[in-house]
């Protein structure tokens, strides 16, 4: 007999979102600070439940499982949207 893995529940760390939003930012986004819109959650991006089964990355909140961030990259394009954040405090580097 063969386990089975609920797809709803096969989910990585927000540190999956590392390298893909890499391609659009700078810095390393994942230790950006955020606020859910559902429950208030504050915590880096690193600490969200990322799901990669639908077309794209859907980040949700660890706390209430709310829909955080989306990412979808396309051939020539990406489209984040952050519509689940409230706020998003992202560190720089410091200036030369």
């Amino acid at each position: 007999m063969s386990a089975t893995v609920d797809v709803e529940d096969a989910y990585q760390d927000g540190n999956a979102l590392a390298g893909p939003l890499a391609e659009i930012f700078a810095v390393d986004v994942t230790a950006a600070v955020g606020t859910c819109t559902g429950c208030k959650t504050v915590g880096p991006l690193a600490q969200l439940r990322v799901y990669s089964h639908a077309p794209g990355l859907v980040a949700r909140c660890p706390s209430c499982d709310q829909v955080v961030l989306r990412l979808v990259r396309g051939t020539h394009e990406a489209w984040l949207d952050l519509r689940g954040t409230v706020s998003l405090r992202i560190p720089l580097p410091p200036e030369a």
